[in-house]
């Protein structure tokens, strides 16, 4: 806090024992150190109200988060998908009201550019077979006998 060395606190003490006197110096430094002892606990009370009224704000900030959470979760809770669909229309066909589709045929459909020119794809299901798994490997695979012998040969028509 301040910047007082042993040198300057040396000059302090020769000056009071010369001003005061060693007949009263005992007196002063007992009062001054009950004052430095009232100003430290007012200014820690002082601290630690400020901190408790810090607290006392960050408390009432998460409690206003909390409740904003807790309200957020709980529309989420009572969230009904229907709700937001349009409701039915409560007028009903009869059959002589309801009128069928006009059926146009694809040929009828006027259509312009690149697209109107192709065809439409058909729909191709091709079977592709699939290899034949390998061989499991045995110990007779790694024998020295096997390492000498040739591998068989396939043959690929019918004939040796």
């Amino acid at each position: 806090m301040f910047d007082i060395g042993w040198g300057e606190l040396v000059v302090i003490g020769v000056v009071a024992l010369v001003a005061i006197g060693p007949k009263e110096l005992p007196g002063v430094l007992r009062s001054l150190g009950q004052w430095m002892g009232k100003i430290r606990r007012m200014s820690a009370e002082f601290q630690s109200q400020f901190q408790e009224a810090l607290r006392e704000a960050e408390v009432a900030d998460l409690r206003k988060e909390a409740e904003d959470i807790k309200s957020s979760v709980s529309s989420f809770a009572h969230y009904d998908p229907l709700a937001d669909t349009s409701p039915p229309s409560t007028h009903t066909e009869t059959p002589s009201e309801a009128t069928p589709p006009e059926a146009t045929p694809p040929e009828a459909t006027p259509t312009t550019g690149p697209e109107s020119a192709l065809p439409a794809p058909a729909e191709q299901h091709v079977d592709v077979p699939l290899p034949d798994p390998p061989a499991p490997v045995t110990s007779a695979d790694f024998s020295p006998e096997a390492a000498t012998e040739p591998p068989p040969a396939k043959s690929a028509g019918g004939g040796v």
